[in-house]
């Protein structure tokens, strides 16, 4: 019997690490698992000018916890000292297109109240998807911010409450119906909640009592798309089938004090006469990479690429970008100047002015090569030229860079294909085919005079 004690003991020492690995192994994956998770926030006051439009809300971005400082500060700073942070345990902004209401039915709308009270705040703000990490800090950050604990409140505490406009409070509602959730409709879950919202609201409004107020959720409602693929360009995943890529390389990152420039390409060949030479793998993944030269500030970037040993000798390849406001469109447009070689002491120059954007935006093309079959983006001021290059599914930002991830891509490809003018030409020949044929039957008039029989013959000298 203690033999076989033993045994046991010794089986369970050998055991316990690995069930330690496996749980240490959970743990990272769900970490991982939800800082990919992004949730909405709300936010509204009865103050006026605290938030200007958001400029970084388009498809694909996500708010980091820097970002919503940037606008939050302003509220705390010069907006009221009464903060209501409203949180939910589920909310997508999903959520709101689904159940709110769409094609001015607002009676079918979940969100009455919330669109009620957006529609005359003073000031609002929208932000489809705030990081994880930044909205598990909020409560945090308020407090901090404000100087006062977060209270926890429902409605009984708050009519009891007595608040003063000079004096800080932090207000935090845990939205009802949340743990019940699984038993309820989404509808009925969000109509509770709205409620509660316009409760809340209604007792403030009652006591005169000025307000900033946030919503947003623990965690997302919905599975949400991978947004990583946004950075290829939205244009193209509609109709394309997407690749699977064995071997993907993190890009290029030009840094000062924050990443400045980015630069990616899913492979980077160049040629000297007829030789040509992959750069893929000496390029992205490498962390002794060459970056001499390169420079950046609000206006001038410059990314510079020096190869060791490429055709025998030193070769520094310059994508020169250059930032500029335009008054017509009313924002900062940038364009990629000019891309040179350095070699020998030669400098060749391609034009790429073709390469442009906004600037809040990344570039990215399927092809930015100096060869005609695959769109000559890439233009040489003296030809022939002895250098060549090709780079497919190039992608670049220079200006407006936040962290190690390409903003939302505006794509080299256009609107118009070839058989989109094919059908829109024969559409309009067509049209003016039959709008020729229905002007000649509008124009046909009939005779307003008749022969009788019993009369003399009419005689008709012209038909008009």
């Amino acid at each position: 019997m203690a033999a076989t004690a033993a045994a046991r003991l010794q089986a369970g020492t050998r055991q316990a690490p690995a069930l330690w690995q496996m749980r240490w192994l959970l743990l990272v994956l769900v970490a991982v698992a939800e800082a990919e998770q992004q949730v909405p926030l709300v936010l509204w006051s009865s103050d006026r000018d605290l938030w200007g439009p958001a400029a970084n809300t388009h498809e694909g971005h996500i708010t980091s916890d820097m970002q919503l400082s940037t606008y939050l500060d302003p509220a705390l700073e010069l907006g009221p000292r009464n903060v209501l942070l409203f949180l939910q345990d589920k909310l997508s902004i999903e959520d709101f297109t689904a159940y709110g209401g769409v094609f001015g039915n607002k009676q079918d709308s979940a969100f009455s109240n919330l669109e009620n009270a957006l529609d005359l705040a003073p000031s609002s703000l929208v932000l489809p998807a705030v990081d994880w990490y930044a909205v598990s800090t909020l409560t945090t950050y308020l407090q901090e911010k404000l100087g006062a604990s977060p209270l926890h409140v429902d409605l009984a505490t708050l009519r009891e409450l007595r608040l003063n406009a000079s004096l800080p409070a932090l207000l935090l509602i845990r939205l009802p119906y949340t743990a019940s959730s699984g038993l309820m409709a989404p509808r009925e879950v969000l109509t509770g909640n709205d409620e509660v919202i316009g409760q809340v609201l209604s007792t403030l409004k009652s006591e005169d009592v000025p307000y900033t107020a946030a919503l947003t959720a623990v965690r997302p409602s919905r599975v949400a798309r991978d947004v990583a693929m946004v950075t290829g360009g939205l244009g193209r995943q509609l109709l394309q089938k997407q690749t699977v890529s064995a071997v993907v390389h993190p890009p290029v990152s030009y840094n000062d004090t924050a990443p400045r420039i980015l630069f990616w390409a899913q492979n980077f060949s160049v040629a000297y006469g007829n030789h040509w030479e992959d750069l893929t793998s000496l390029t992205f993944g490498v962390q002794d990479l060459n970056l001499t030269g390169s420079f950046w500030n609000d206006s001038v970037a410059r990314l510079s690429l020096t190869y060791e040993q490429l055709f025998g000798t030193t070769v520094t390849f310059r994508f020169i970008l250059a930032n500029r406001f335009y008054p017509v469109s009313a924002r900062h447009w940038f364009t990629m100047e000019r891309l040179e070689i350095h070699s020998n002491g030669s400098v060749t120059y391609f034009n790429a002015s073709q390469v442009t954007g906004p600037s809040i935006y990344s570039f990215h093309c399927e092809y930015v090569s100096c060869l005609g079959k695959n769109g000559d983006l890439l233009v040489p001021r003296v030809r022939p030229s002895l250098w060549q290059m090709t780079l497919q599914h190039f992608q670049i930002q220079a200006f407006n860079v936040t962290g190690e991830q390409f903003s939302y891509a505006s794509d080299c490809a256009g609107f118009f294909s070839p058989g989109i003018w094919m059908g829109l030409l024969t559409s309009l020949f067509m049209l003016f085919i039959f709008t020729y044929g229905l002007h000649m039957i509008l124009s046909l008039k009939t005779m307003d005079r008749f022969d009788d029989h019993k009369g003399p013959a009419i005689s008709l000298t012209q038909i008009v």
